[in-house]
Order: C-alpha cells, then sequence, then structure tokens
C-alpha cells in the first residue's frame, strides 16, 4: 500500500475524485480513505497544518498499515526568483528551517544532540519524480525548508537565514516534519509541492486562488509515480 498525505482536504480532493473502491474511516477526528488509483491500493488522508500535526498522521499511518512508501503533496512559497507560481518543486532534501540552537554550537536546522539536519528521500523515488512532466510549470529539484510559520516576506532580513544558512528552494509547514518520521522509520517517502506563491506581500491571496490548479498538479505526480513504483526497487522498512 502506498500512503498519500496532504495538509488540507483541498490538498488531497482530487485524489478522493478518483479513487475506486473507497472504504472510509475516521481517526482523531480525520478521515482516512483506503481503495484504489489506477488499480494501486493507497490510503489517502490529510494530517492537518504544521509540523506536529504532520509528523504524527505519519506516524500513525506507519503503525497501521506499514506502507510501501510515503508521498506527501500540496503547496509551497518559492525562495528563488526563477522558480515560479505553478511550478513543481520536488524535495531533494528537507529541513526544519525554525530548529535553531545556535547557544549549543549547532547550524540551523540540526537536531540536537544527534547528526540529523538534512533529510534525503528515497533515491529511487526521487530519480521517479524527476521523471514527472507536468502540464504547465517547471520541475525543480529542491531543497524543502519547513517550518511552523506562513512566510509571506522573506526579503526581509529575518528571513535572511532561510537563503544564506539554509539555501532554501521553497517553504511550507510540514515536509521535513514527515521526512524526519519516515527516515526514522524507514520507509521511503517523497515530498512534492507546486508553488503556490512568492512567500511575499501578495502569498495569501495567491494561495488561495491557486489551490485548485495545484492540486490537479499534486494527482498527476501522484499517477506518474504510482506508475513506475511497483517497477523500481525502494528500500524496505523491514
Amino acid at each position: 500500500m502506498i500512503v498519500i498525505l496532504g495538509a488540507m482536504d483541498t490538498e488531497i480532493a482530487e485524489f478522493l475524485s478518483v479513487m475506486e473502491a473507497r472504504d472510509t474511516s475516521v481517526w482523531q477526528g480525520i478521515e482516512e480513505h483506503r481503495g484504489l488509483i489506477d488499480g494501486h491500493r493507497v490510503l489517502v488522508s490529510k494530517t492537518g497544518v504544521g509540523k506536529a500535526m504532520a509528523a504524527m498522521r505519519t506516524q500513525h499511518f506507519i503503525d497501521k498499515v506499514a506502507p510501501q512508501a510515503l508521498l506527501f503533496t500540496g503547496l509551497a512559497g518559492s525562495l528563488k526568483l526563477d522558480i515560479r507560481i505553478g511550478d513543481t518543486v520536488i524535495g531533494r532534501d528537507l529541513v526544519q528551517h525554525d530548529l535553531e540552537s545556535v547557544v549549543l554550537g549547532l547550524p540551523r536546522g540540526q537536531i540536537p544532540f544527534s547528526d540529523i539536519r538534512f533529510l534525503t528521500p528515497d533515491p529511487a523515488l526521487l530519480a521517479l519524480g524527476q521523471g514527472y512532466q507536468p502540464v504547465e510549470g517547471r520541475v525543480h529539484l529542491g531543497r524543502i525548508c519547513t517550518g511552523d510559520q506562513f512566510i509571506t516576506h522573506r526579503e526581509m532580513k529575518s528571513h535572511a537565514y532561510l537563503h544564506s544558512e539554509l539555501a532554501g528552494d521553497a517553504v511550507e509547514m510540514e515536509g521535513a516534519a514527515v521526512a524526519l518520521v519516515c527516515s526514522l522509520n524507514r520507509v521511503p517517502y517523497l515530498v512534492v509541492r507546486t508553488i503556490s506563491d512568492m512567500a511575499d506581500e501578495d502569498a495569501v491571496s495567491n494561495f488561495e486562488e491557486i489551490l485548485p490548479r495545484a492540486s490537479q498538479n499534486s494527482l498527476a505526480f501522484v499517477r506518474h509515480v504510482l506508475a513506475g513504483i511497483s517497477v523500481i526497487p525502494v528500500a524496505g522498512n523491514s
């Protein structure tokens, strides 16, 4: 089974629209849907917004179904001028940008008392994702920065670390938490984001405007991965 997650209902609605033989249950007030997409057994659910919700739900599904792989999709803000609204960013690695322990002599994003900082997905899944060709926009392989803030003024001095310290390409609120839980459980994962805004003063209005189109892009990407995942070797969680 492949687990497919997004933070919000609107980020998973397109998956449900094509799911066959759907069976829905509820855990902690959130629906989870099992069924088939293009003949592949999947479980689709939202996590809720933010790192804690994403981590909790990811661990729940790993414990419940021991997935072959986990895909997390949705929206992100761009941190680079050449990564435009409507483009797709596949996470070549992910980092918690709001994790800062400089008093311990650690670089931003490193978890204290560990060597964990940048989280990298399964290489076979990453290679498969790179073959995706969207109907519109470009595909970028980039660093996704995760934190519990909706960034709207990336040009502000207080946000300079996203570029200077982390060399980020996109910013969002769940991906690195999902990546951390999957990594520690040895579950192959991939995080892909459609750029909804430029993390600037227009971020909120742009975010709301592009959401339906971004959801369609997420579905197309997941279908691409599902079509190839059965013929590639991914590292298991055994």
